[in-house]
């Protein structure tokens, strides 16, 4: 296509208009009708991903058919923004990111979204969904998961099935791209076995795109240990990059007793190749979000699904 001979930014904002345009057709759809059953479905979200967190949203909630919505606001939605999400979310909660207790932890790149998953985990089993995502087909071990109230993750890559494992034992990839050497996930998983206690204390190269969070555990407290133990051995700076959140909640869920990694095989990341046939879920991620008609044809799918 003509497009790919563009400069990014302006390949990046086509791509994006020719997506929402394919995500328009949800706003036809019935609304979600939320259940107050423990289950919550959150997301951090703002105006520039409506429609396609319209599409991931409602695509996962018609499969399970339970729980009900919850948003944290990146602080842009509009009023219009908000009556939308009132008709299709069943009235959610919306939260605004300036009134996240940040407290001893770091600010922005999502951090707040973590800090509201692990205190609303006290009272509700939290699914944290992000909006590039489109549920495929009925995700039975992530229901499972939230009947045995038992943590789950998308996982970074099919490689890291083998499970989670002692932060002393935990070795990075030996086959690092010079591109991701310095990368700050690279970095902390580097220093694993210098924390406090990482004997006792496991990891597993998790994705935050798709998770679950157990009803109960102990809040903020493993965050904040291993937030601190990371800032010590890192440094102040470190712990504001892109990224660190994710590689903490990896921490968290880890640590969770008995916690489920979902197969790549039915859960996975897109990177611009063909999926399985039996795929439940893909998280479209930034860097091939847009690769041919893949994402447009999974909300297409969807869509389908919710008019049925």
């Amino acid at each position: 296509m003509l497009t790919k001979f563009l400069p990014f930014r302006l390949r990046s904002r086509i791509n994006t208009r020719r997506h929402d345009a394919a995500c328009r057709p949800v706003l036809g759809t019935a609304p979600i009708v939320p259940a107050d059953d423990g289950l919550v479905i959150f997301s951090m979200m703002g105006t520039a991903v409506l429609l396609p967190y319209l599409i991931a949203v409602k695509s996962l909630w018609s499969h399970l058919r339970r729980g009900r919505v919850v948003i944290l606001s990146d602080g842009t939605l509009t009023p219009g923004d908000r009556a939308v999400l009132a008709h299709h979310c069943g009235n959610p909660q919306i939260i605004d990111i300036a009134d996240v207790d940040t407290t001893g932890f770091p600010v922005g790149g999502t951090w707040e979204r973590l800090l509201t998953i692990l205190d609303m985990r006290r009272d509700d089993y939290m699914i944290q969904l992000d909006s590039d995502t489109v549920t495929l087909g009925y995700p039975d071990v992530v229901a499972d998961a939230i009947a045995a109230n038992i943590s789950f993750t998308l996982l970074g890559g099919a490689e890291w099935e083998i499970g989670a494992q002692t932060c002393t034992a935990f070795t990075p990839p030996v086959d690092v791209p010079a591109s991701a050497q310095a990368h700050i996930q690279t970095r902390m998983e580097r220093v694993l076995a210098k924390i406090a206690d990482s004997e006792k204390l496991r990891y597993i190269r998790g994705c935050s795109g798709f998770t679950g969070f157990a009803r109960g555990g102990d809040g903020r407290a493993l965050a904040a240990h291993f937030a601190r133990e990371m800032q010590q051995l890192l440094g102040t700076g470190a712990m504001h990059e892109w990224g660190t959140e994710q590689v903490t909640s990896s921490f968290v869920i880890a640590n969770d007793p008995g916690a489920v990694l979902l197969p790549y095989r039915q859960y996975g990341n897109y990177w611009g190749d063909p999926w399985d046939s039996d795929c439940r879920f893909m998280h479209f991620v930034g860097a091939h979000r847009h690769d041919g008609s893949a994402y447009r044809d999974a909300t297409a799918a969807a869509l389908a699904r919710m008019g049925s």
